[in-house]
């Protein structure tokens, strides 16, 4: 992890050093990719987090009554859908734009 730590700046920067001439990224350019890697990481990272305790809490719910696992398998599961199209739709618009 340290290692990944220490070449994020050189990622940052490497495009304007190790260019050819006249081919190098703008700032505004370079911006706009950090900012879709940032959308996309923070996408990412909220529908995993809603989506393991969304798991989380559906499986509490069947380990205490069991009779009630049909009840919450199906919300359960389009729930997942739902947050996952999030994700998707933030990928496809990142590409989009």
């Amino acid at each position: 992890m340290k290692k990944l730590i220490y070449l994020l700046p050189l990622l940052l920067v490497s495009n304007t050093a190790f260019a050819a001439v006249g081919t190098a990224l703008t700032s505004a350019e370079s911006n706009k990719a950090i900012a879709y890697f940032l959308a996309m990481s923070i996408a990412a990272f909220g529908g995993t987090a809603a989506q393991s305790k969304a798991a989380a809490v559906a499986l509490e719910g069947i380990a205490r009554n069991p009779s009630a696992a049909a009840k919450i398998q199906t919300p359960m599961i389009l729930s997942f859908a739902l947050m996952e199209s999030l994700v998707i739709f933030t990928l496809i618009s990142v590409f989009l734009i």
